[in-house]
């Protein structure tokens, strides 16, 4: 099977975009402290300002990867819409919050253990379940970035057919 990669390039980068978007005017307005970038840099450097950048690059090259299953997906029904990008977004945010989100401390060498506490070096607070620990609201936002990310991919995305 194949995919359209222009458009996988174009319109992951354009989703991964909106999603950042989403979690900065969170953070901003005080309801999430979540950031993917952050958490991404910060497990790569200890230099925080280089964590910050690092991971927001790592973000988007992710976001361009994460971005290939929605257009297979897509490719395979042989069809495209923001209704099926955004069921296939609320998938891929659930996945994150139920799944990753609560194994990041088992690898994360900067993430404090929710068992054990923080060591010394360990800076970050673990997300828990539904990445919660990062703020009440921090659950929502997460899905609604996931939700944008994956309807801007179904919206746009080209079939290659």
């Amino acid at each position: 099977m194949t995919v359209h990669l222009e458009s996988v390039l174009l319109w992951g980068a354009v989703a991964t975009l909106g999603m950042t978007l989403v979690e900065a005017a969170a953070q901003r307005w005080g309801v999430s402290r979540m950031s993917l970038a952050f958490l991404i840099g910060s497990g790569f450097t200890a230099d925080r300002r280089r964590a910050l950048w690092l991971g927001l690059v790592l973000h988007f090259l992710l976001g361009w990867v994460l971005a290939l299953p929605y257009a297979l997906v897509m490719e395979d029904l042989g069809r495209t819409g923001w209704w099926l990008g955004g069921a296939l977004g609320l998938l891929h945010g659930s996945a994150f919050l139920g799944l990753v989100a609560p194994l990041l401390p088992l690898v994360h060498p900067r993430m404090a253990d929710e068992l054990h506490g923080p060591e010394p070096t360990a800076w970050l607070q673990p997300p828990g379940w539904f990445a919660a620990n990062y703020g009440r609201l921090t659950p929502a936002v997460s899905l609604v970035g996931h939700l944008l990310y994956g309807m801007v991919l179904g919206a746009f995305y080209r079939l290659a057919g």
